[in-house]
């Protein structure tokens, strides 16, 4: 822990607590079909860090089964952004996590890997004053994993010596996929998830994450 080289985040539910946000937005985008809200927002909790994009395709063929056209698709698209961007503003940081990337930022390498589409997690990042943290900030509709091999191998970094903390299992797919050290931040949403998954280490905050890494992973 001593030789990390960088730190790969995930954000809704990593740096925000913006998880139920994106919950609501799902919620509100499909308040027509009142028999299947519930079942697109337990989806929504369940796929956590899978791209809008995806999610969109599969709540229309599978919980829906429904046609989905290009317009309609665009139209969803649009309306969640409308939706979640003001929302996802006004969460409160994780514990921890302002205070860690206060800490952190010199002395390593920090980027976002997420599943929000690119434009708006700048965007959102930006508004949020957390632009200087970060080497560089990715969302979709590139994968998490083909991101960190792509940034990996650009910076020559070694993925032995970086870590990826996220809450899904997008997150832990991708850390799995590119060889690196997998920091779960558990929820009650994501609890039940990961309970048959090994992972190197849970969290319930960033400041254990912190403590961590400065006791040099002890």
């Amino acid at each position: 822990m001593k030789d990390i080289q960088a730190i790969f985040f995930d954000f809704d539910g990593v740096i925000l607590e913006s998880v139920d946000a994106k919950a609501w937005a799902f919620e509100k985008l499909f308040d027509e079909y009142p028999q299947y809200v519930d079942d697109i927002v337990s989806f929504h909790y369940a796929n956590g860090g899978m791209s809008r994009f995806d999610k969109f395709r599969y709540i229309y063929k599978s919980i829906l089964k429904q046609p989905l056209s290009e317009v309609q698709f665009k139209q969803l698209c649009d309306d969640f952004s409308d939706l979640v961007y003001n929302r996802v503003l006004e969460c409160d940081f994780v514990s921890g996590a302002r205070e860690f990337l206060d800490n952190y930022y010199k002395k390593m390498s920090l980027f976002i890997i997420s599943g929000t589409p690119q434009d708006e997690m700048v965007k959102i990042v930006n508004e949020k004053g957390l632009c200087q943290y970060f080497q560089g900030i990715y969302g979709s509709p590139t994968p998490k994993g083909v991101w960190l091999k792509r940034i990996i191998e650009e910076r020559c970094l070694d993925p032995t010596k970086c870590i990826f903390v996220g809450d899904a299992t997008s997150d832990y797919n991708a850390a799995r996929e590119n060889d690196l050290f997998f920091v779960l931040r558990v929820t009650d949403s994501n609890y039940d998830i990961f309970k048959d998954k090994k992972v190197d280490l849970e969290i319930s905050d960033l400041f254990e994450l912190e403590s961590y890494i400065s006791q040099g992973g002890n």
